[in-house]
């Protein structure tokens, strides 16, 4: 791809924007607030999500159909996610439509005004989505793992909720959360399409200029540590999974790059991947083997998941501590880390290929970090990464004393049966 050079500027009212000029016919537009489930209060849990729907549902001047139709109508997409750090409404739709997803975004953002009728169905829609998660074993496990290795932290918190919060939240719930964290200070506007910066920009000035400029908000609990776990937990289902990982840099930190090459030679999304063609490719123990670095604010985590058959559950996890032994033990060759580096810098020119998905990257590394890192500075920051550097961080945060485990075993089906 071409190296663009997105623009961040920010508005009038304190919002801030990253702009991204491409030459399509199609553009992507996001609005990113610092809002996601860490920041819930122990009686809130499953608020910013529960939000997240209900934001759709009526604004004083359009009503549900409305808002569904408006994007949708001239052949875009409307959309939304919640996360643990951050909440974002976005929307594709060809260049000519800039205007309207721009409204559009503005007025659910600004104007929503969560009618009783359409919050209490929209609980019954999120009911059965956390029965659906529920029934899903290999999404569950994520959750599962998250709860433990943050254990009484909003961190650990299902970004669902739980039956009983979701069915308690009010029209005032959703007020007051808009209230605290819909305002021009906590919120990153991110566009790549192709509409000159001056009219975007008069156009966001005018369609946020009812957005409140600020609120007081209470700062996220701070995490500290918790204790390593082991856990196997039995389920009825007819693969086992296993996620095992520990804690890592949050993304503040100066290591988080060469943290994400570590993990991108244990098993990035790659074929050649050192845990895909040990346990995949070279025993056949499992369908598939990943590992991922996920980072907050404040701290982050790294992560194998696997699913196999329980008669091979033990087989894999030696497998994964064989390769975990010689990141540990053995410095990558200079030939392995030019290799390792060549790649990892392929992954990230493919994920800014997808201009929605670079649209989103950039809104979020704004979010966090206050800035945008060129395709240039990630070069220089990846080539400047040493093997003595990736064997020191395998030490320290791919210690077996520092790891923690969970694993969802299979019960005995044919007994049950009788």
């Amino acid at each position: 791809m071409k190296a663009y050079q997105p623009i961040c500027e920010v508005l009038s009212n304190g919002t801030r924007l990253v702009y991204l000029k491409v030459p399509s016919q199609v553009a992507h537009l996001g609005f990113f607030f610092a809002a996601g489930s860490r920041h819930e209060a122990p009686n809130q849990i499953g608020l910013a999500h529960f939000l997240e729907h209900c934001l759709f549902k009526g604004t004083h001047k359009r009503k549900a159909l409305h808002i569904l139709s408006r994007i949708d109508a001239v052949g875009g997409e409307l959309n939304a996610y919640t996360a643990k750090e951050e909440m974002c409404l976005y929307a594709s739709f060809s260049k000519e439509h800039t205007k309207r997803a721009i409204d559009l975004l503005s007025d659910i953002s600004i104007h929503s005004t969560f009618p009783q009728k359409e919050i209490e169905k929209e609980k019954e829609v999120i009911l059965d989505e956390i029965n659906s998660y529920l029934d899903s074993p290999s999404d569950k496990i994520f959750d599962d793992y998250d709860a433990k290795l943050f254990k009484g932290h909003p961190l650990g918190q299902n970004i669902l909720g739980t039956k009983e919060s979701v069915s308690g939240f009010t029209q005032q719930d959703l007020q007051d959360y808009v209230k605290q964290y819909f305002t021009a200070d906590n919120l990153v506007v991110s566009f790549v399409g192709n509409m000159s910066l001056p009219r975007l920009k008069a156009s966001l000035e005018s369609a946020l200029m009812d957005m409140p400029k600020t609120a007081m908000r209470p700062a996220p609990q701070p995490f500290n540590s918790t204790a390593p776990f082991n856990e196997i937990v039995k389920e009825a289902n007819y693969q086992a999974h296993a996620v095992l990982g520990g804690l890592a840099p949050s993304y503040h930190q100066d290591e988080r790059i060469a943290m994400s090459l570590l993990i991108n030679i244990l098993g990035g999304p790659a074929l050649n991947s050192r845990l895909n063609l040990s346990v995949r490719e070279r025993y056949g123990y499992a369908y598939s083997i990943e590992a991922n670095y996920h980072t907050f604010a404040d701290t982050g985590y790294w992560q194998i998941y696997f699913g196999s058959e329980s008669k091979n559950i033990n087989k894999t996890l030696t497998l994964i501590d064989k390769e975990l032994d010689k990141l540990r033990d053995k410095p990558l060759s200079s030939s392995q880390l030019t290799q390792a580096k060549r790649q990892f810098k392929g992954h990230l020119a493919l994920g800014m290929d997808v201009n929605s998905g670079l649209m989103q990257g950039l809104g979020k590394s704004m979010l966090a970090f206050g800035q945008i890192d060129t395709i240039a500075e990630m070069h220089q920051a990846i080539d400047k990464i040493t093997a003595e550097e990736i064997q020191g961080l395998a030490k320290q945060y791919l210690r077996k004393e520092a790891m923690s485990s969970l694993i969802f075993d299979v019960e005995n089906l044919d007994k049950e049966a009788e």
